[in-house]
C-alpha cells in the first residue's frame, strides 16, 4: 500500500545543482527516518544522507558540504539538494523510508524505484 515517489533527477554539468524529492503515500502512521542512497552498476548501494522526523541528519563523507537533506513532515516528503555536483555523483538515487505501521511503534522499510542522476559535460 505504501509508495515512495521520487522526482528531480536528470542530466547536469559538473558544478551544477539538482534537487531530488521523495514523497511517501499510503497507509502508515508516521515517518521515522527517510534517506537517500545511490548505486552504480556493479557496485553496492551506499548511503548518501538520511534524516529523522525530528531533523537529525547524517551524510556520507563524499557529499558533506555539498548536499543538504531536508524534510516536510506535513507533506511526508524528503528532499536532497545537491550542489557542486561532480561526475563521481553519477548514480541511480533511491529513496528509503522507515515508516511506523502499527500502534506499537514497529517500523517497516520501503524503497523508491530510483531516479537517475548524471553529472557530465
Amino acid at each position: 500500500q505504501v509508495q515512495l515517489v521520487e522526482s528531480g533527477g536528470g542530466l547536469v554539468q559538473p558544478g551544477g545543482s539538482l534537487r531530488l524529492s521523495c514523497a511517501a503515500s499510503g497507509s502508515f502512521f508516521s515517518i521515522y527516518v527517510m534517506g537517500w542512497y545511490r548505486q552504480v552498476p556493479g557496485k553496492q548501494r551506499g548511503l548518501v544522507a538520511r534524516i529523522t522526523s525530528g531533523g537529525s541528519t547524517n551524510y556520507a563523507d563524499s557529499v558533506k558540504g555539498r548536499f543538504t537533506i531536508s524534510r516536510d513532515n506535513a507533506k511526508n516528503t524528503v528532499y536532497l539538494q545537491m550542489n557542486s555536483l561532480k561526475p563521481e555523483d553519477t548514480a541511480v538515487y533511491y529513496c528509503k523510508a522507515d515508516l511506523v505501521r502499527s500502534l506499537s511503534g514497529v517500523t517497516s522499510d520501503y524503497w523508491g524505484q530510483g531516479t537517475q542522476v548524471t553529472v557530465s559535460d
